[in-house]
């Protein structure tokens, strides 16, 4: 991990976000680049008119200014740091920024005392996990810890999961953490015989690592949600890290079958990774 991308608005948030990539910076000697995007119009930064151009001039360099003091932080000492400010808020420009800087990491806060819950309602933190062709790091207090020792893998087992969990694997090995996948069986119309399940495992493992080592690396739940087993297994086998495989197009909201798998970072208190399916 050598660069990592933190979104920023100058809020409380933002800054968990900046404290934890800048954790993270410090454990993998990686680069930082905050990046700031201002809500300016397309009239005010194009337009002729000489006011209009003092007026953009003023906006900007107040911001600049702002964007200085904000990463003004003693935890910053150290870390290399390189500030990006984009006249749009475009969160496309996100993964863009990413792929001009060959970024391996986006680190962005998010707010909601039940969880994320404006993360996956049309916010900032959703659009830019739905344009992200990399792993997204959300987190929404102040994390203690990045060590990420033990991280439970949300799966179920379709063909489709097994590029997010070999890039997940890649990540994780590399740091010596622990991987554990949770599959989460439901009732009624979704629900799936132990054969039938061992079986659609057996064949993700043979197409995704060709042999089935990491069999004993799975936890089989039962539960009314697959947001509530995904997070009782993650507290029941002390995960430090959540990740969930996603759709682009669709953020969270069908990494399942059918399932609301925005949930599981609604409601955990643990930070959630997202990968791209």
């Amino acid at each position: 991990m050598k660069k990592i991308i933190i979104p920023v608005d100058f809020s409380e948030h933002s800054e968990y976000a900046l404290k934890t990539a800048a954790k993270l910076a410090k454990k993998h000697n990686a680069e930082l680049l905050v990046l700031h995007m201002l809500e300016m119009s397309d009239i005010m930064l194009s337009a002729s008119d000489g006011l209009q151009n003092q007026k953009a001039a003023f906006f900007l360099q107040v911001a600049e200014q702002k964007f200085e003091e904000f990463l003004k932080k003693e935890y910053l000492k150290d870390v290399k740091v390189t500030s990006i400010i984009k006249h749009f808020k475009v969160f496309s420009e996100v993964n863009d920024v990413a792929l001009k800087h060959d970024a391996d990491l986006i680190v962005m806060g998010s707010h909601g005392s039940s969880g994320i819950a404006e993360f996956f309602v049309g916010s900032n933190t959703e659009r830019v996990v739905r344009n992200a062709n990399i792993p997204v790091l959300v987190v929404k207090n102040d994390v203690s810890d990045v060590n990420f020792d033990v991280v439970a893998f949300a799966c179920n087992f379709s063909e489709e999961t097994i590029k997010p969990y070999l890039n997940a694997v890649k990540m994780f090995d590399e740091v010596g953490a622990k991987l554990y996948l949770v599959h989460v069986n439901l009732p009624n119309d979704r629900f799936m015989s132990t054969l039938e399940i061992e079986q659609k495992t057996v064949n993700f493992f043979t197409k995704a690592e060709s042999n089935l080592d990491k069999m004993k690396d799975v936890h089989y739940v039962s539960d009314y949600t697959v947001e509530e087993g995904v997070l009782n297994c993650a507290n029941k086998i002390g995960a430090d890290l959540i990740i969930v495989p996603t759709h682009g197009r669709k953020g969270l909201a069908h990494f399942f079958e059918g399932s609301i798998g925005e949930d599981v970072a609604n409601h955990s208190t643990l930070p959630v990774m997202t990968f791209k399916i």
